[in-house]
């Protein structure tokens, strides 16, 4: 049986089945959410706020307890959309500012601009490039090194 979500900031509610994911609703809905981990709870990109409902969602598993330990931007009512599987109605949730980085293309091509919102590490959620700021050159060789900080994580995740 669907359950109701609701998403902020855009108000919008969404039906979501019993026992599926948070994740499977933002994509639903065209919210750009990315799952660089491919849904496996390993990475930041899917990181979400809870604000009500919590008590509604499945318990949270060593693995999302462990990731969410090394996200910066990780509050109290943190969970990863790929784990949060939606078990009853009330659920409210809200994704954190920011864009994250899933390619260094996906920023070369606003070299010379400022950023429109804070620009994300997709491992641990801290600000690559802050909102506002120049988007230089010089950042591809930082940005560089957080693809293959993620490629080297998601290869050695998946020996585990």
């Amino acid at each position: 049986m669907a359950k109701i979500v609701r998403l902020d900031p855009i108000g919008q509610e969404t039906s979501v089945p019993t026992n599926d994911n948070l994740l499977s609703a933002l994509l639903k809905n065209e919210l750009k959410v990315l799952h660089e981990c491919g849904g496996r709870g390993m990475c930041a990109t899917c990181h979400i706020f809870i604000k009500d409902g919590m008590e509604h969602l499945s318990p949270m598993s060593r693995r999302e307890r462990r990731t969410l330990g090394v996200i910066t931007t990780c509050k109290l009512n943190s969970r990863l959309a790929c784990q949060s599987k939606v078990m009853g109605e009330g659920v409210v949730v809200e994704l954190p500012a920011g864009m994250y980085l899933s390619d260094v293309s996906d920023i070369e091509s606003l070299i010379g601009r400022r950023a429109e919102e804070n620009i994300l590490h997709p491992l641990d959620g801290r600000v690559l490039v802050e909102a506002g700021k120049l988007i230089t050159r010089s950042m591809i060789s930082q940005l560089e090194e957080t693809r293959s900080d993620v490629s080297t994580h998601l290869a050695n995740s998946q020996l585990v």
